[in-house]
């Protein structure tokens, strides 16, 4: 069995949310950690399909896989490029952070609404969602409810007015809605925020995400 899971972020906040969830799943496992702030900034502005982004997110997958901590799985937490994340060579185990919770996602209801605050997660995240669809026969609407100015405030630092955003947002959206889907990791402490809803199931990736990992772990 494994013991180290290697997290691939874009982002430095995001070290000590999944050192607390896997603390919080495993006392045994270990994690180490890898941190490219430039992966999503040239994934926005070039398109995740660029090559160059694609060789980006090799060199780094690489540099995780070769590094002294050597994880038995990987995870990247940026719903923006995880896809490519899942493409490339590696020499261990690749999640994408929002798999698990699309497979979720298709089956917890009919009509989902998929929160970005990002522009370049919004494709990423409904071709995944649509792809689990298929997989699964199930039929679901799926629709674009994007909340980018709240990403302005996540830039800024002030971490409280962005989830506080994102809250109001979802709290706002139409009751059809079956499923709420938090697409991006960052948005994981808005569920604090958030007012339930009866009838109404709302998702964020990272546990789940940390869930899969150990489970892959013990493969």
């Amino acid at each position: 069995m494994g013991t180290t899971i290697g997290f691939l972020h874009t982002a430095d906040v995001h070290v000590a949310t999944f050192n607390a969830l896997v603390a919080e799943q495993s006392a045994h496992i270990q994690t180490c950690h890898l941190v490219v702030p430039s992966l999503l900034e040239q994934a926005r502005s070039l398109g995740v399909d660029d090559l160059r982004v694609r060789r980006m997110v090799e060199v780094a997958v690489a540099e995780l896989c070769d590094g002294a901590e050597r994880p038995d799985v990987i995870v990247c937490t940026c719903s923006t490029v995880s896809g490519v994340v899942e493409q490339v060579p590696a020499s261990v185990a690749v999640l994408r952070i929002d798999r698990p919770m699309a497979e979720a996602a298709v089956l917890a209801g009919r009509r989902l609404a998929v929160v970005t605050a990002v522009d370049s997660t919004v494709t990423p995240t409904i071709s995944l969602l649509t792809e689990c669809a298929v997989a699964a026969g199930a039929v679901v609407e799926i629709v674009s409810v994007p909340c980018s100015d709240a990403w302005l405030l996540f830039e800024a630092g002030d971490i409280n007015g962005y989830l506080s955003a994102l809250a109001r947002h979802v709290d706002g959206l139409d009751a059809s809605f079956d499923v709420v889907v938090l697409a991006q990791a960052s948005m994981l402490r808005a569920l604090d925020h958030i007012e339930p809803r009866t009838g109404r199931v709302v998702l964020a990736s990272p546990p789940m995400a940390v869930a899969a990992a150990i489970a892959l772990l013990a493969m």
